[in-house]
């Protein structure tokens, strides 16, 4: 079973033209320390800013194609490794993965909780909702399947009110940065394979550019640790977004090596399966 380096290069959700160029600098940095050739999806263009209706209509014809790949990735049996710039990418990604892999749970490290809905986003920012689509609280046309009992929420410290009422609810497990992450998340994910979703700005501010900025979060070795933990089990798939190429439009690159050093044991771990 191979294992496939994708690239994701459509707009989606971008307020910034930041993470396209991150992504593919990210893409680059796992495919030469790891021996992969990407495939790339989508074309970059700039950024629109604008709201989430106007922003998935003009992401449709890329998330269109970033779902039938994942299809046909998962379709072979195939694993897989995701530069996708925007979190909103997985409102594509997601439901194949819960499809194809029904006993397999979400490990989504974030700052925030994605679990808006059109009807409860204060911002109206398209990556807000970008977790919420997979578990079918809102219709984004490309499918659901996730069920919150396959979810574990990793990191989280900017939670909206709906969210924090929503993951009362349904009693979604939510493990904020702190010592013990690692056992914890060991504990959380109890032996099932893990399909691992990775917003950069689930770490400490100042570690890699992300678009939003949250104190208290996690540094590379919690990172490396928690990656760690998850490498015990079965690993499905790793998707990476939100790292930017630069601190500032304009500003001198910056590197993901040390991001994608924290993430060598899950790398590795995916390596190995193939």
């Amino acid at each position: 079973m191979p294992t496939e380096l994708v690239l994701f290069q459509g707009r989606v959700g971008d307020r910034n033209d930041l993470a396209l160029p991150g992504a593919r600098a990210l893409a680059n940095a796992l495919a030469a320390a790891h021996g992969l050739c990407a495939r790339v999806i989508g074309a970059p263009e700039p950024a629109l800013n604008q709201g989430w209706a106007t922003e998935l209509a003009a992401a449709r014809p890329a998330l269109q194609a970033l779902h039938a790949h994942f299809e046909r990735v998962c379709t072979r049996g195939a694993r897989v490794v995701a530069a996708t710039s925007r979190c909103a990418a997985s409102i594509a990604t997601l439901p194949v993965i819960a499809r194809h892999h029904p006993r397999a749970c979400v490990v989504w490290f974030d700052a925030h909780a994605d679990l808006n809905t059109p009807d409860s986003t204060l911002s109206g920012y398209l990556g807000g909702l970008a977790l919420a689509a997979p578990l079918g609280l809102w219709h984004s046309g490309f499918g659901a399947g996730l069920d919150t009992d396959r979810l574990v929420l990793v990191g989280q410290r900017d939670l909206d009110p709906f969210e924090s009422d929503l993951i009362a609810q349904r009693r979604i497990v939510h493990l904020p940065p702190g010592p013990g992450l690692a056992r914890e998340l060991r504990d959380a994910v109890a032996g099932r394979p893990v399909y691992v979703h990775l917003d950069c700005d689930v770490l400490n501010p100042g570690i890699v550019p992300t678009d939003y900025v949250h104190d208290a979060g996690l540094s590379l070795e919690d990172l490396r640790q928690a990656a760690e933990a998850l490498a015990a089990s079965e690993v499905i798939g790793l998707e990476i977004a939100e790292f930017q190429n630069a601190w500032h439009p304009g500003g001198e690159p910056v590197s993901p090596a040390p991001l994608v050093d924290a993430l060598r044991p899950l790398l590795v771990t995916l390596l190995a399966a193939a």
